[in-house]
């Protein structure tokens, strides 16, 4: 680790603070309620593809994430990489799902939708898995920012997490998510920028053909994760809004095309990121929590201070969104499930709850935790999401179904995260995620079966007694005649 207290820490300390300086400079004001929740434009026009690429991009650029990917590609070699790295290619799959759901079933938001569809109870206990990954989000990416000023719980990494924290903070209240929007379309750029003077800086030390079989493709040394992965894609980005609220922002044809290109790159990205960690596993260095840091620390100073601005880059744009769909949650959607609009009161409500979250959300930060367990518990407590979200329409949408297979999936995750000796039988293989990948496997089958025949059941009841399905996916038709009705009911108004 860098000394922080000598002139080296000058550079780190003052990189942070200008960074700081920086993103608050840059952050455009939101004057209107549509700029502060929906990153609208001044005159009220949406969000343009390139900032909403830029922003689902890096907003999904986890620090922790980045840092996770290299651990991996560390410990299983490029087969590590790839495991994680797929977690990205849900994203074009959450973009061809809100897209079904917004023209479709006419979709505003996944709260609403939950609303209208499966009632109060569902969109509340919804939102509380929300608000859990939200505060995940805070203290997982703070730590890793610190981590590269100072050992964990240390008086520097507490320091370095917490200037970072009020920085961000402190433009995320001031602009909203127009603030996040344009902020992430410059650390996008800057960001690239650092990994490929990274990858130049320290891949060349190796042949691309010894980061590709660096790796053994079987069950227990990693591949075991890459199918949880795989079985994860179909709920993850459900319960994330720092993704899903970007896909009711813009046009359903933009978003798409936004979601799909930000996956594909971010994919790529991590899986370029996850070579630090090969690196690392080839030189033979004895692995650490924090490969990056690590591996930067071995090669140079400078190496570590480009590691360090890389990780502040990710962070940042994550932390603010996460702060965005904070807001936007508890002052927007959670008073619209009581069918309730807080108006004006909207926006110092969410500030408030900013400010609260920042402080809360780091207390884990404060005593250290495994950044990993973020990602990989909360992917397996809302397996359940898949069938709701994806199977919607097949079957008449019930209130049991969804619990049912809501409940399943966070029964199974807590089980495994709290009580792993009551789920070790259904592990396949025998790798280190055999017991995880077990547990998504018959958990995901589970989920699937739990909402779709309560949904069946009902549908053929509704069928005997000749009352017509109300609930089938709107034909183009039917959507426009919708279309339609709403916006001569909003002029009339």
């Amino acid at each position: 680790m860098i000394d922080m207290s000598g002139v080296t820490g000058v550079f780190f300390w003052g990189f942070l603070i200008v960074y700081g300086i920086v993103m608050i400079a840059i952050s455009p004001k939101a004057v209107t309620i549509g700029s502060f929740f929906k990153g609208e434009r001044k005159d009220g026009k949406p969000a343009s593809l390139f900032l909403l690429t830029t922003s689902i991009f890096i907003s999904w650029i986890f620090a922790k994430s980045v840092t996770n990917a290299a651990n991996l590609g560390g410990e299983f070699g490029i087969v590590g990489g790839v495991a994680y790295a797929a977690y990205w290619l849900c994203i074009p799959l959450a973009g061809f799902a809100i897209y079904r759901l917004r023209t479709r079933f006419m979709a505003k938001g996944l709260v609403s939708f939950l609303t209208k569809n499966y009632g109060i109870a569902a969109a509340f206990v919804f939102s509380l898995a929300i608000l859990i990954r939200l505060f995940n989000e805070v203290w997982s990416n703070s730590s890793v920012v610190g981590g590269y000023y100072g050992a964990s719980a240390s008086t520097f990494f507490i320091i370095a997490a917490t200037v970072f924290t009020l920085v961000t903070l402190a433009y995320a209240m001031w602009g909203g998510l127009r603030s996040s929007l344009v902020t992430d379309a410059v650390q996008t750029v800057l960001f690239v920028v650092v990994l490929i003077g990274v990858a130049v800086w320290i891949l060349p030390k190796h042949s691309m053909v010894e980061y590709m079989s660096s790796g053994v493709w079987s069950l227990n040394t990693g591949a075991d994760l890459l199918l949880v992965t795989v079985l994860q894609l179909f709920s993850y980005p459900f319960h994330d809004p720092v993704l899903t609220d970007r896909g009711f922002i813009t046009e359903e044809k933009t978003m798409v095309k936004a979601f799909t290109v930000s996956g594909i790159l971010g994919f790529l990205a991590i899986l370029l990121f996850s070579l630090i960690g090969v690196h690392a596993r080839l030189e033979g260095m004895e692995l650490t929590s924090n490969v990056p840091a690590q591996v930067g620390a071995v090669t140079s100073t400078a190496a570590f201070f480009m590691m360090a601005i890389l990780m502040i880059f990710a962070a940042g744009s994550t932390l603010d969104s996460t702060f965005s769909s904070l807001s936007k949650l508890t002052a927007r959607d959670l008073p619209g499930v009581l069918g309730k609009d807080l108006g004006k009161k909207a926006r110092p409500i969410g500030m408030a709850v900013m400010v609260v979250f920042a402080f809360v959300g780091n207390l884990p930060m404060i005593v250290g935790t495994n950044i990993l367990a973020a990602t990989t518990i909360s992917g397996t407590m809302i397996i359940g999401l898949a069938p709701i979200f994806l199977l919607h329409g097949v079957v008449k949408p019930t209130k049991i179904g969804f619990h049912l297979a809501f409940l399943i999936g966070i029964l199974l995750g807590v089980l495994y995260a709290f009580a792993p000796a009551t789920v070790v039988g259904l592990a396949i293989g025998t790798g280190k995620y055999a017991t995880l990948l077990g547990v998504n496997f018959y958990g995901l089958i589970a989920c699937v079966a739990a909402y779709l025949i309560p949904g069946f059941i009902a549908a053929n009841l509704d069928k005997a007694k000749g009352i017509e399905p109300t609930w089938k996916a709107l034909t183009k038709e039917q959507r426009a005649a919708r279309i339609d009705s709403e916006t001569g009911a909003g002029e009339e108004a």
